[in-house]
């Protein structure tokens, strides 16, 4: 007989990204690049791409993380500079992005949980959200249940996949 005492989650864990990772990172974003419209890019970054996101990440000492199950890197999450003036120094938008075979197992709110502390700790004080509303609610409510809030949405910005998509925007404070 079957008893739920038995089923065990498998173990998330959260750390900083290294450089080797990045190839894992590259894969996992060339997914949702060419499948979904949950990005706008519409070629996926290659690995010469990716070092550059990362050591920009790390010159600004904004955290890039990668979530691993069972040794195996099943997501990652990085912050970024809103925007490029320096008045929106401390203002920084989120990704996070799990790998398709890992989907449902707890690694998007770790990734996204340890992202808000490392922000914190990185003196950041806004959180930006942009999603893509694709009808799916995972992301939307992963940011939900790590305290965003919504503050507006752009509609018909992106043009993939032969029709237009709205973005929702969510804020989170680390005040």
């Amino acid at each position: 007989m079957f008893r739920y005492s038995e089923i065990t989650a498998p173990s998330v864990s959260v750390r900083d990204a290294v450089p080797s990772d990045l190839d894992a990172v590259t894969e996992i974003y060339a997914h949702y690049v060419e499948r979904t419209a949950a990005t706008f890019e519409l070629t996926p970054p290659n690995r010469r791409d990716w070092s550059q996101r990362y050591w920009t990440a790390a010159a600004a000492g904004l955290p890039f993380l990668v979530a691993e199950l069972n040794g195996t890197v099943a997501g990652y999450a990085h912050g970024a500079r809103w925007k490029p003036r320096a008045a929106y120094r401390r203002t920084v938008e989120d990704s996070v992005y799990v790998a398709p075979t890992a989907t449902g197992l707890g690694v998007g709110g770790a990734l996204l949980a340890a992202l808000i502390k490392a922000c914190a700790t990185a003196d950041v004080r806004e959180l930006i959200a942009v999603v893509v509303d694709t009808g799916d609610p995972a992301s939307l409510t992963l940011h939900r249940r790590h305290g965003f809030r919504e503050i507006g949405r752009l509609t018909a910005v992106g043009f993939k996949h032969g029709r237009w998509w709205d973005t929702v925007l969510l804020q989170r404070s680390l005040r």
